[in-house]
């Protein structure tokens, strides 16, 4: 798909931050997100009474900032989250949303580079790839890699430097067909398998340095057990699908 500025849609970026249970941290990362000066979705993604009516108070707080709050009745996971947040995006006419974890983990600073990147090449998922400090939990650090090869292989490319990062920029039309017709998953598989197909069905990813650290409450919400599982189903799922598109892919690679 080409990347060059559409004229028939209006670049209208804004802030995705799904929330659970990050009650102590999300009132900082809210606070330094404003200074950027674009609106903010917060999406409650069925959090505690506690987290609950902290996220109301923001939202009512910072209101006049362009601040609003979409609460989900159950817990859906991360991907079940941000699909929400996307889908709730594009009704309201953002053309791209900016996802950021709300623990406090991701490099805000970068907000500004990565909105511009966005509005350089509109059709394409920006994809922020981490630079970590020492607070990166090293079991995570070196199991990501296994993760990044699948890849690698599901995609027949080396051109997505990390899968994992939630830091990212989506367009969000096109995004939310996509999920529309796969569900890329709901918790923690939902990073990894929207951009594989992404650039399954032709799309640009363009990546992004960006330096992450580890979380500001110490809380996680990755399930070793559970998510673990549902990550290694997803790369099967992923391998057959791949090997399904083949042709296409090879034909992409050496004709495109």
């Amino acid at each position: 798909m080409a990347e060059s500025v559409s004229h028939s849609v209006e670049f209208k970026p804004a802030i995705l931050i799904p929330v659970y249970n990050h009650e102590h941290a999300i009132g900082i990362t809210l606070k330094e997100v404003l200074l950027y000066g674009y609106p903010v979705l917060l999406v409650d993604d069925g959090s505690s009474p506690t987290c609950n009516q902290v996220l109301k108070q923001l939202a009512q707080e910072h209101a006049p900032q362009n601040v609003s709050l979409l609460q989900l009745p159950v817990n859906l996971g991360k991907g079940g989250a941000v699909k929400a947040g996307i889908t709730e995006l594009s009704n309201q006419g953002f053309s791209h949303a900016l996802q950021i974890d709300a623990d406090g983990q991701h490099n805000l600073s970068d907000i500004p580079g990565m909105i511009a990147k966005s509005e350089k090449h509109p059709h394409a998922i920006i994809a922020g790839y981490p630079i970590y400090d020492e607070s990166v939990p090293k079991y995570r650090f070196y199991a990501r890699y296994l993760t990044h090869t699948w890849v690698w292989i599901n995609t027949l490319s080396l051109n997505i430097k990390d899968s994992m990062c939630g830091f990212r920029v989506y367009p969000t039309e096109t995004c939310r067909e996509l999920t529309s017709r796969y569900s890329c998953g709901n918790r923690m598989d939902f990073d990894t398998e929207i951009l594989v197909r992404w650039v399954w069905e032709g799309n640009a990813v363009v990546n992004q340095a960006t330096k992450v650290h580890y979380p500001i409450d110490g809380v996680s919400h990755f399930n070793k057990l559970k998510d673990n599982i549902l990550i290694s189903t997803m790369h099967t799922r992923l391998f057959f699908g791949m090997l399904r598109r083949l042709p296409k892919l090879l034909r992409g690679k050496f004709c495109g």
